[in-house]
């Protein structure tokens, strides 16, 4: 066998680099970052490549969706809740921001557990070999209860829970999503996966009345989602469960005649995984708007966020 001989790159054609197109130029960069600069001077001197031109970009839409008076609705899973992010989600409620959200199952137990006790998310490990895993009496009690007089009552899952702690009141109920959200009047929807939440294994579960208020409540998010036009979508830290939600709820609305077209929409979570991209990042703005994809703790992105687009507010008046 005759060796190779290493290829000859005399006759290589090569052109000048001023002549080139180039992705990054020095009108890009960073601006130096320097002690007490506040929110708004970092973002504005974020480099104006990938993540440091979409964000500051979303916070400009929602901040614009909201002088419009336009929807801007959270679909988040319970770990928002668990890593303390219920202040900044509630004070964002407060001030007409962040017009409804959607949790999973897993939200209502956080957050009630927050309300009830100030503190939530036992260690697994410790308890799942003994069988006590999501065995926590007051729990099971207090949601089950408020599911079933929501389904007495023909009102949704969010509503029905945030009711029982507003009644029940809680000492940490200044704490919670579904309380204040309730205080407020703002809907939130919560979407069961039956047999996923601790809840389902207590004895006073009663699956007919989880089914009812649950499927109220995707009707009623396919409601606020049917008025989805020119506003934003946020889907923080679910990976599953709510962006096929939202999918499905997307197509009941366009199925019905609504014109859902040209909207915002931006996902929030560690690692980037296939649902929400699809779901929601892409799929749904095929015909209209644009999608956005962060990846990164939510305990630094969503306060950031929220800071950017409060100081995107007052900047506009």
């Amino acid at each position: 066998m005759t060796m190779p001989r290493p290829l000859d790159f005399s006759g290589l054609n090569t052109y000048s680099v001023h002549d080139r197109h180039s992705k990054v130029t020095v009108a890009d960069f960073a601006a130096p970052v320097r002690a007490g600069m506040s929110v708004a001077e970092l973002l504005a001197g974020l480099p104006a490549q990938l993540a440091g031109k979409d964000f500051p970009e979303l916070a400009r839409r929602i901040a614009s969706a909201v002088r419009d008076s336009r929807p801007v609705l959270v679909g988040m899973g319970a770990h928002v809740i668990k890593v303390g992010l219920n202040p900044v989600l509630v004070e964002l409620m407060r001030k007409g921001i962040v017009s409804a959200i959607a949790l999973n199952g897993a939200g209502i137990i956080h957050d009630c557990e927050i309300a009830m006790v100030g503190r939530t998310s036992e260690e697994v490990a410790d308890v799942l070999g003994g069988g006590a895993f999501g065995a926590a009496r007051e729990t099971g009690e207090v949601l089950n209860r408020a599911i079933g007089e929501g389904a007495r009552d023909g009102i949704g899952l969010g509503r029905a829970v945030g009711r029982a702690l507003l009644e029940a009141n809680f000492p940490y109920n200044d704490q919670s999503l579904l309380a204040q959200a309730c205080r407020f009047d703002i809907p939130v929807t919560v979407h069961v996966a039956v047999g996923t939440d601790i809840i389902h294994i207590h004895p006073s579960a009663d699956g007919a009345a989880i089914g009812q208020t649950s499927h109220h409540d995707f009707r009623l998010f396919c409601s606020l989602v049917s008025g989805l036009e020119q506003g934003v979508y946020l889907n923080i830290g679910s990976a599953v469960l709510l962006p096929e939600v939202f999918l499905k709820a997307i197509t009941v609305v366009r199925n019905l005649g609504h014109q859902v077209r040209d909207f915002t929409t931006a996902n929030f979570d560690f690692i980037r995984h296939y649902r929400p991209a699809t779901n929601v990042v892409h799929r749904p703005t095929l015909e209209g708007g644009r999608g956005f994809n962060f990846t990164g703790h939510h305990e630094l992105m969503i306060p950031l966020l929220a800071a950017a687009v409060l100081d995107e507010l007052e900047k506009t008046g």
